[in-house]
């Protein structure tokens, strides 16, 4: 815990290090209450650093012995100032011989070397090796590692670290010893070690050149049985990046290890990927679709940094969206390619759309706005967000999109020839693509430097006589913290135009064929572009396959929208106009819904949603997207004041009225996709599960006893996760009378597994019949503790952050709730803790009443005397102006 005054970082402060190391040689004596750690490394002087001592960083340990060239240093001949260690007048070269002690019992923060259920795992990344040994822990200092782990053989039989096994056997004394080796050069944060009484799932796997290596996969005894998707989600990423770009997997082994004591998803250590179990662990029963698709997309996100991330690593940490950004854009295009068809790749692609809305644009109009490669920080563990993944993919996606699949492919070729082995910066990716293309990229570094979401609109003119149709955009960015003026964005923006029977026109630009969608690029404020040939008035589809993450102001008439929604060629911006369609009205219905208890809904969307419905084309996945209404968080950002229970009730409003309107049809489509036969995750199986159960909601939105019906018996009668809880959820959520009994019999049947009682708790949580007492008391349950992170976050941060309408209560009882959490997980997990702060972070924005009460809550939060930087930062930015 950190008492002095948080210091502010800046990226333009950026210095080489003074010394790099060559090779590291690590020795752990491991015991939960006195690990002792060896820490032998040869190190240099950088001639890029004008500095002449070493600098080390040290964090929560007790230094024993430090030995340069076999001297053993006494107080004089070095100093601690905080976490930083320096040993002046340094010689050119050097060995260090570094002892040091720690405590992982007593490590909640899950950073460094720590234990969970008895077992020893780690966590680097960001700056988690220097509270195992003092070190220069930061990115930019690559070295190859040897690592001798050793500990009692019966509670600890399997030792696992970095790279390939060398050697292992048995000390004489109940231990016993293993020692590894990494050949390739790493950063410190990409170091990891497992102690462990642990099972594996483990094949043979034969690589594109022909060597085998082996694939395992790590887990606790009674968990083997869940292993099976995971390890093929493995093996299909390997394979994906070996015909996709060539990349294949550089050494003998790779391992996966889950524990249930884990801050993030997963880490993409050198060979031993440390998971989150929530991301390894599955089969039909425990697992719903999105949990098998979140497996197979982490593990391939992780895979795929062995390259990106692994081989190519950040300078510093500025640079985090080099990796991250480009690792998710690696990771959503082999999503993408694993379901194989369009509307698949659609679909995946209008899930990423949804989760910016839902959280990057919230975001970037925020206290916490930050550029993809932020200028400054606190606390770098703040800025693992969704600017830097989400955001950082969509940069990423605006490469391939420039540059098409090939330019992008020969891109990243250079990339890699040029950087293997380095760490680089956001800088080095741009150029690398550039070069590659023979283009001019200095515009689009706009993209890395300037926070906030840019805002386009357009005017558009048909000339009937000319046959010509201009369409003119115009950008701008909003002012966010630190960034009062921003200069225009490089923005591709893909456009179509559907005549009026629906129809794609071929489009001409210049005298140049385009085929039926054009990628227009806007480099300034306001341009123009003039397509011929154009036979008549057509309804334009503008940013196609959410070609740039920026916010268009449309302008659309309703017809328009009609005609895109029953028309558009592009599955995404045809689910977009649905979108738009029901967002007008809940507007509307927001507006009304304080002060009248007459709300209607016309005719005409009911129609278009029965449509959409009853389309037997489409397929059934993107049927479901395409009828999900806005959530409340993105109805609530297109308010100036936000009045939590109007959006409620608006949008309860229209789900009710769905749900009655089309009862029949619903019913019908209940019934049209069930999935009999054995349960598979596979697209088609869950596109089908998805609508019924979609179905199953909005039919419980209206409530009667027959829906109720429906709902109890497909709870009762599920054989998997994904209808059991759906049908569960709509219970709650219906307030039907049998619910409590249900969520009695579901915790009772599956008390034994973490993650189902996970979801127990984040369903209730995040049900607006659950209140603030409600919540209080699921605290009190054997079976809640707050010191795992999945366990707060499904009940303590799913209420803060997913159930706005019983958080935002008029009292004030849920900011105090918040306030009380926030600095209990604090004093236990900051990290955790400042991602339950990130809830109040936007207080401004609501009514007046609940502004006090939030105030008020962050004040509280702010005056605590103990409180980490990670905390710190977050209500600090939030209280300020």
């Amino acid at each position: 815990m950190r008492t002095d005054t948080p210091l502010t970082i800046y990226r333009s402060d950026y210095t080489p290090p003074s010394y790099l190391v060559e090779t590291v040689e690590l020795g752990f004596d491991l015991d939960p209450a006195r690990t002792v750690v060896a820490n032998r490394m040869t190190v240099r002087r950088n001639p890029d650093s004008a500095q002449r001592e070493i600098e080390l960083y040290g964090e929560d340990i007790e230094l024993v012995a430090l030995r340069l060239n076999g001297r053993l240093l006494e107080e004089r001949d070095y100093a601690i100032n905080g976490n930083l260690l320096t040993i002046p007048n340094a010689p050119e070269e050097a060995t260090l011989e570094i002892e040091t002690v720690c405590v992982p019992e007593q490590n909640t923060t899950l950073s460094g070397l720590y234990t969970s259920n008895g077992n020893f795992f780690t966590q680097c990344e960001a700056e988690g090796f220097r509270r195992i040994t003092y070190f220069p822990d930061r990115p930019d200092v690559m070295a190859k590692y040897t690592v001798m782990l050793r500990a009692d053989k019966e509670r600890y039989p399997v030792l696992l670290s970095n790279g390939n096994l060398l050697e292992e056997g048995e000390l004489g004394d109940g231990r016993h010893y293993a020692k590894w080796e990494d050949p390739f050069k790493k950063p410190s944060y990409l170091f990891a070690l497992v102690a462990a009484r642990l099972v594996c799932q483990e094949e043979t796997f034969r690589l594109a050149d022909g060597r085998d290596a082996l694939l395992q996969v790590w887990v606790e005894e009674g968990n083997l049985d869940k292993t099976d998707y995971a390890m093929q989600s493995l093996k299909n990423s390997i394979r994906w990046d070996e015909e996709r770009y060539g990349l294949e997997l550089d050494l003998d082994r790779f391992m996966i290890v889950a524990t249930s004591d884990f801050n993030m998803g997963a880490m993409e250590n050198k060979g031993l990927n440390i998971f989150n179990i929530k991301f390894v662990l599955a089969n039909p029963r425990v697992a719903t679709d999105i949990d098998f698709q979140g497996i197979e997309a982490v593990v391939a996100h992780e895979y795929f940094h062995n390259w990106t991330g692994n081989r190519v690593t950040c300078r510093d940490w500025f640079q985090l969206s080099l990796k991250e950004g480009l690792t998710v854009f690696r990771d959503q295009e082999f999503t993408a390619d694993m379901i194989g068809t369009s509307t698949g790749r659609a679909v995946t692609r209008i899930d990423q759309v949804h989760t910016l809305r839902q959280a990057q644009f919230p975001e970037d109009a925020g206290p916490m706005a930050h550029p993809v490669r932020p200028d400054s920080f606190v606390e770098i563990n703040n800025f693992y967000t969704v600017t830097v993944y989400e955001k950082g993919a969509e940069v990423v996606r605006m490469y391939q999109t420039l540059l098409g699949v090939e330019g992008f492919r020969k891109g990243m070729d250079l990339y890699f020839e040029r950087h293997d082995g380095q760490a680089v910066t956001c800088d080095d990716f741009r150029q690398a693509m550039a070069d590659a293309n023979g283009r001019d990229l200095t515009q689009f570094e706009r993209w890395y430097d300037q926070a906030g979401t840019p805002q386009l609109r357009f005017e558009a003119c048909y000339d009937e006589g000319a046959q010509t149709y201009g369409i003119t955009f115009y950008q701008s960015c909003p002012p966010t913290p630190g960034q009062p003026e921003k200069k225009p964005f490089h923005i591709p923006v893909a456009i179509g135009l559907l005549d009026r029977e629906g129809n794609d026109m071929p489009l001409v630009i210049d005298g140049e064929e385009c085929g039926t969608t054009a990628v227009l690029e806007l480099t300034q404020a306001e341009q123009t572009f003039v397509f011929s040939n154009v036979k008549e008035q057509p309804v334009p589809s503008v940013l196609r396959d959410f070609s740039a993450p920026v916010i268009l102001q449309h302008g659309y008439s309703d017809s328009d929208l009609l005609h895109l929604f029953s028309f558009d060629a592009d599955p995404v911006n045809r689910w977009e106009a649905g979108q738009r369609l029901a967002m007008g009205r809940l507007l509307k219905l927001t507006g009304e819904a304080p002060v009248s208890s007459r709300l209607s809904l016309d005719d005409t969307f009911i129609e278009a949603m029965r449509r959409m419905l009853t389309d037997e084309s489409l397929d059934p996945a993107f049927r479901e997207q395409a009828l999900l209404l806005p959530t409340e968080t993105m109805i609530a950002e297109q308010l100036d004041t936000v009045d939590p229970l109007a959006v409620h009730m608006a949008r309860q409003f229209m789900r009710a009225n769905i749900g009655a309107r089309l009862r029949s049809e619903l019913l019908a489509q209940y019934e049209a996709n069930q999935t009999p036969g054995p349960y598979s995750p596979d697209a088609q199986s869950a596109g089908k599960r998805a609508l019924k159960n979609l179905a199953l909601s909005y039919l419980n939105a209206a409530p009667d006893e027959e829906t109720i019906a429906l709902a109890l018996r497909q709870c009762q009668n599920a054989d998997n996760m994904t209808d059991r809880a759906a049908s569960l959820s709509a219970l709650i959520h219906a307030r039907a009378p049998q619910a409590q009994a249900e969520l009695e019999r579901f915790y009772e049947e599956f008390q034994g597994e973490a993650l189902v009682v996970d979801k127990w708790f984040a369903m209730q949580a995040a049900a607006p019949t659950t209140d603030i007492a409600k919540i209080r008391e699921l605290m009190r349950h054997p079976a809640f503790n707050l010191r795992n992170p999945n366990r707060a976050r499904s009940l303590v941060a799913t209420y803060c952050m997913s159930n706005p309408v019983e958080f935002h209560a008029p009292n004030g009882s849920g900011y105090l709730f918040w306030a009380e959490h926030v600095t209990l997980l604090d004093a236990l997990n900051p990290q955790v803790a400042a991602r339950l702060a990130r809830a109040m972070d936007r207080w401004r924005r609501y009514t007046p009443a609940l502004q006090q009460h939030m105030k008020t809550a962050l004040q509280q939060v702010a005056g605590q005397q103990r409180l980490s930087n990670d905390v710190r930062e977050i209500v600090t930015k939030a209280l300020a102006n």
